[in-house]
């Protein structure tokens, strides 16, 4: 696979288990388990997906370049 697609791929992979772990939380808190919940929870799993992922590919470097301003120390050997 050609490198130029290991942040598109990086992005799926964090955000789509996340995604869907806050679907599920966020319709049986809600609604509860029931018959039809499986349906409803991969709905809002396949709309919340994408907004994320456009989010993420926007924040995720933005997040990073922050992080590399800021000096860490190094940990003390004891």
């Amino acid at each position: 696979m050609d490198i130029r697609f290991r942040r598109y791929i990086n992005t799926a992979l964090i955000l789509g288990p996340m995604t869907f772990i806050m679907a599920f939380i966020g319709v049986t808190r809600n609604f509860g388990l029931h018959s039809g919940c499986i349906i409803k929870i991969v709905a809002t799993w396949l709309t919340m997906f994408p907004i994320a992922f456009i989010c993420g590919l926007i924040i995720i470097p933005t997040a990073n370049k922050l992080t590399s301003k800021i000096k860490f120390n190094e940990p003390r050997e004891q």
